[in-house]
Order: C-alpha cells, then structure tokens, then sequence
C-alpha cells in the first residue's frame, strides 16, 4: 500500500469513527477513566481492572481488598488521584490500585495501634502527674478550693487508660489516612518519573519517525516500528497505548486523541501527537516537513535543557564542597572545645544511656555525610543523560556469570560479594574494629567492580569511536550508488577499524546471505510469506546481530534505526546520511559530557585529600597526650584534662574521614561514569585512606 493510499485510510478510518470519538468525548469522565485503566496498560495489551476475573494474577488478599475496598474509587476526593493514574501507565486498574492502598491502610494502622497504646499507657501517669501539679499550683495562686485537682489516675473526666486508647486510635487513624495519602503521592512520583522519561526520549523517537517518512509506511506503522524501539523508553509506552486504544476505537485519530489527553507529558507529547494526527491525515509532504520542524524544536530545547543542567551541576558542586568540609570541622573543633574547656560539652542523656556530647556529634556527622554523598551523587546521575549512563545484567546461570565476570561489572559484582564478606567475617574474628571491617569488606568488593567496569568503558569507548568512523565509510560508499552489502563489504576489506574488525567482518558475511533470498524474493511470487523470510528479514537480522556484538548504547540507538528504515522503503543514502549525522552527534555529545565532568572528578577528589590532609595534622599536632599535658598546665580553663583520651579522639577523627572520602568518592565516580565508576572511586579513596592513617600511626 503507498504512503498516500495509506494517508487516506487513516482519513477514511478518522471520519468513520467520528460518531464513537464524539459520543466518547460526551460521556462521563468516570468511565473513561475506567475504560481506559481497563483496556490499556503499560504495555499496550488488554487487561482486566477487576481481580476476580484476572485469575491466578491476584492473592486472595487483592481480591478480599477489592471487594472491600473498590467502591472508594469513586469518591471525590480521589478525583485528583484517578486524573493522575491516567498519566502513569501501571498495569492494573486504578480501582485494583486502590483498594489495595486502602487494604495496606488498614495493615499499617493495627500495626501502629498497639505500640501507640504501649507507649500511650506508659506515659499516661506521668502526664497526669504534671498536669495534677501544673492545676494544683493554679488552685492555689487563685485561693479556691472548689474545682479538685486531678489526680494521676485521671486526665480531666477521662481515666488514664481510656485517654491511652484514644491516643492510640488517634495514631492509628492518623497512620491510616497518611498511608492512602502516601498512595497518592506515589501517583505523583510515577507521573513525575514518566514525564521526564518521555520528554527525554521524544526527540530521538521523532528522529525516527522523521527518517521513516521517506518511505512507504502509513502512519500507524511508522507508530508501531518507533513503538518496538527499546530506546525510546516512556514515547514508546505511550505509543504502543496509542496504538492499542486505536484498534479499540477503530481509529488511529481516536487512539493519538486518548492518549494526549491522558500523557503526563502536557507540554510535548500531548502536542505532538494532536499535530501527528492532523498531518497525517493531510498528506505525506505535509507529515514529512511537521516531523523536520519537531526534530529542529526539540534539538534546541535538549540544548536549553543541557545548559541548565550544567549550571545547575555548577551550583551543586559548590555546595557540595562547602557542606563537605563542615561535618570534619565541626568534629574538630568539638575535639578541641572538650580539651580545653570540658563544661561546654555536658554528656547527653539518651534512651540508650548517657553519651558524650562528642559521640553524638561523631555519629552526627557520619550519617549526615554518608546521606549528603548519596543524595549528591543521585542528583549528579539524574544530569547525565539517560543514553550514557551504563546499565549491565548478570546472566541467568552461574557458569555464564562466572566466564563473563572479567568483562560484565554485574557479573562481578555477583564474584565480588563472597570473598569480600568472607574478609570481612575475618577480619571481624582477628579483633579489628567494626568499622575498620565494614571499610575493608567495602573496600574489597567496590574495587574489583569498578575496575571491570572501567576496562569494560575504556572497550565500549573504543567500540564508539571506530563505530562513527564505520557508519561515516557505509555512508561513502551507499552515496555513490553502491548497495549495502556492497558497501559494507568494501570497508570491512579496506578499512582498520580496531576493535570492530571481527564484527564488521561478520556483518559483511551475513549480509552477503541475503542476496541470494532477495533474488528469488523478486523470482517467486510466494516468496515474502511467514514462512519465507525475505532478503529485508534476513538483513535486519544480520544488523541486529551486529548491534548485539557491539553492546553499546551509542550502537543501540543509531543502527537500531536502520532495519526500520530500509523495511519501509526509504532511500539508502538518506538513510545513512542521517545516521551517519545522527552517530557524529551522539559521539561528540559522550565526548563533550566526559570533558566537563573533569573539574568535578578533581574537586571530589579535592575535597577527599583536604578533609584527610587537615585531620592528619590535627592528629599529630594536637591530639598528643604531651600536647593535652601542656594545654593543661597553660590553660586555667581546663579542669579535668584526664577526661580527653587520645588514641578515642583520633579514631573519632578517623570515622569522620572515612565518612568524608566515601561521599566525596561517590560524588566523584558519578560524575565520571555512573555508579560502577562511583564502586571504583569511593572505594579507591578509602583504601587509600585506611593504609595512611594505619601506616602513618594516625588512628
């Protein structure tokens, strides 16, 4: 079928189905909400919302909280949280979601009950006790003798144990609504999360969209080959949901028209798909030319996004380094007040006994410096573009674990953790201090991992680079009119291309394959049936093979474009002209996101090295026993200098470093490559860290 046969089919098909479109548009927006949690899910299949006809997917407790519970759908003041749902493509009905918060709810306030009275009825005396004495004393000043005073057997009217349940209900009650409340907030976390999924994949996904309408495809097939792109994240769900809700409604204009209404994405997608319905339905030149203005729009917003980001990376790498040093400052410097002036520093009184004042600023200060790393390497990997961050998979079996764990940082991470916990358990057994285990163990399993994961990046960079250079000499070759077995055959026999030698070597083999099913694909007229895969099957195949060879995401989002491209019919030299743009810029994104990233791996670093140089001279200069002597007979302030131990004031100070070059590790790794290279850095730190300060005689 041609594009434009194809343009008016979907006209036909938008006109037939303008009846359903606008009766649907007329009824009530509670069982649209319904109709829509009930047909389309995340992935674009049918479902059921009600449990009891799901089967085997639901508990007895799913289906028990949806007899009970479904009915509060309905109320009002879920309407916010029923609008939400419609944004966040979970694979259950809203009523299914529901009613379990509202079952969960229920769970959390009998588990909240029973402490709340607990500690309700321990405190009850003493309450009635203060209260006895606070209106004692008011009865007296005023001279009256009329009203008794409580006593502690009574609050007011009420006895003491009836007021510990009614605490205890009204915490119980309270644990119950924050618990659906929580629920909602969940909804508004998802919608958040899909949101930017989605703005953050449409670009890439117009690309394609731009490059299939040089071809033959109708509209509806272009949506269905960008919706079967892993790379298009959040756009592809809400493709495959408008593709699903079309052939519900029997129109793709119905389909794109349910899906903008419901995208949390109301400032790109929801446009985009309105536009991509009414270019569609006008006619090939008019879709191809809106998909080039879009791809334009969303290039430069991308652009403005990246500054922002990078600005926003300014700002948080400032703050991280002022709010880094403080936690080590302020340990020291409760070192130095307790040496000199002990009355400053009283012990504290705790529910677990009575604890210095310097302790509680030690364990202070560690959980506060261990939160702020991890918080700050969280938002340092949000900025990084979700195509560059690396994600691997450990294999099924443990034999493919173990023969990939030189090459797969999961799969070493999978190695790692034995030897290093039994280190761990040794070192525990040989008397060393629990936290000198824990940075051990820690040490011993981030280590290897990261440096896997660092030859595997140093791999995959070198795959990138010859991989712009291979698509750039495809692209030379297709725009002289050679095919793309030709093409790719010439440069796997002319050109050097490193580590992409043996596989370019193979794709050239495998598309030499497919000439022979293309020539009797052209001979025989039963040939392209399922049963007979043409010359285009076999040569998608041979490029998917490639890209799985390769393992790069620079390799997954650019030749993942060819197969569909060339399956609808497109010109070859447009196609690779495109790709060989679209590679060239991807590659210089990857390069110039690693070059500013540079200053922020040397200030972590930094930040870890001043933090460590500054307690090493404290604990040589004045954390000394002959020091301590010598403050004390200078000093008149210093009353009790035998309650300052050295060796404990040093340890303090150690626990704090350590503290301070793990945050500043993962700071640093993140900002490298992710979370692996923040294993390898963090882990590198405190090694380093505990052979000084252990060698060194520091702690």
């Amino acid at each position: 079928m041609s594009r434009r046969r194809a343009t008016e089919t979907v006209g036909s098909e938008a006109n037939s189905a303008s009846e359903v479109g606008t009766s649907a548009g007329q009824s009530d927006a509670a069982h649209a909400d319904r109709a829509d949690a009930a047909s389309v899910d995340a992935t674009g299949e049918t479902g059921a919302d009600d449990p009891v006809a799901a089967g085997g997917r639901f508990a007895v407790v799913g289906r028990v909280c949806y007899a009970l519970f479904a009915r509060h759908a309905s109320d009002r003041r879920h309407d916010a949280d029923r609008k939400r749902y419609r944004g966040t493509a979970l694979d259950t009905g809203f009523e299914t979601y529901l009613s379990g918060a509202y079952g969960l709810s229920w769970i959390v306030a009998a588990a909240a009950f029973l402490p709340a009275l607990v500690v309700a009825a321990g405190a009850a005396p003493a309450v009635a006790a203060a209260v006895e004495a606070r209106f004692g004393a008011a009865l007296l000043a005023a001279g009256s003798t009329a009203t008794p005073a409580p006593t502690p057997d009574s609050v007011g009217p009420l006895r003491t144990d009836r007021a510990a349940l009614l605490v205890a209900t009204g915490v119980a009650l309270l644990a119950k609504r924050a618990t659906v409340a929580v629920a909602g907030l969940h909804l508004r976390w998802v919608v958040a999360t899909r949101r930017t999924d989605i703005e953050r994949t449409l670009p890439g996904a117009v690309r394609y969209l731009e490059l299939l309408s040089s071809g033959s495809d109708e509209p509806r097939a272009m949506l269905r080959k960008a919706a079967d792109g892993d790379a298009y994240g959040g756009t592809a769900t809400s493709f495959r949901k408008a593709l699903n809700a079309a052939r519900l409604a029997g129109s793709l204009d119905e389909g794109l028209r349910r899906v903008a209404r419901d995208t949390p994405s109301r400032e790109l997608l929801a446009p985009f798909l309105l536009k991509f319905r009414k270019h569609a339905a006008t006619g090939d030149e008019a879709l191809s030319e809106f998909l080039a203005t879009e791809r334009r729009m969303l290039s430069h917003r991308q652009d403005r996004a990246r500054k922002r980001a990078r600005r926003f990376l300014e700002l948080l790498t400032e703050l991280f380094v002022a709010v880094l040093v403080l936690p080590a400052l302020l340990v020291i410097g409760a070192t130095a007040l307790s040496v000199v002036i002990p009355e400053l520093l009283p012990p504290v009184s705790t529910p677990v006994g009575v604890v210095p004042t310097r302790a509680v600023v030690l364990y202070g200060a560690v959980a506060f410096l261990v939160a702020f790393g991890l918080a700050a390497a969280v938002a340092v990997g949000t900025l990084r573009p979700p195509s560059q961050r690396a994600s691997y998979e450990a294999p099924a079996s443990p034999r493919a674990v173990l023969a990939t764990a030189g090459r797969n940082p999961a799969s070493t991470a999978v190695v790692a953790a034995g030897p290093a916990v039994a280190l761990a358990l040794w070192l525990a057994v040989a008397g060393y201090t629990l936290v000198n285990v824990a940075l051990v163990g820690y040490a011993a399993f981030a280590v290897p991992v990261g440096l896997v994961a660092a030859r595997r990046t140093r791999i995959d960079d070198a795959k990138d680079r010859e991989l712009a250079d291979f698509v750039h000499a495809v692209s030379g070759h297709v725009a002289q009119g050679r095919p793309l077995e030709a093409a790719v055959a010439a440069v796997a026999r002319d050109a050097d291309l490193g580590v992409l030698d043996d596989d370019v070597a193979d794709l050239a083999f495998a598309l030499r394959s497919t000439t022979a099913p293309a020539d009797s694909a052209r001979s025989e007229p039963g040939a392209g049936s399922p049963e007979e895969p043409t010359a285009v099957d076999l040569r998608g195949a041979a490029i998917e093979r490639f890209v799985d060879r390769v393992d790069t995401p620079l390799a997954a989002r650019t030749l993942g474009l060819v197969t569909g491209a060339l399956n609808a019919g497109s010109d070859a030299d447009a196609v690779f002209e495109t790709l060989r743009i679209e590679v060239g810029r991807l590659y210089s994104e990857q390069r110039a996101l690693r070059s500013s990233m540079q200053p922020y791996i040397a200030v972590g670093w930094a930040a870890a090295v001043l933090v460590a140089g500054v307690v090493a001279v404290v604990n040589t200069q004045v954390v000394d026993a002959a020091r301590l002597a010598e403050f004390a007979a200078a000093s008149e302030a210093v009353t009790e200098p035998e309650g300052v131990y050295p060796e404990l004031e040093r340890f303090r100070l150690y626990v704090v470093t350590q503290a301070t070059v793990l945050a500043s590790g993962w700071f640093a790794g993140t900002a490298a490559r992710g979370r692996y290279a923040a294993l390898l850095h963090s882990g590198a730190l405190v090694a380093c860290c505990y052979v000084v300060f252990t060698v060194g005689g520091l702690v």
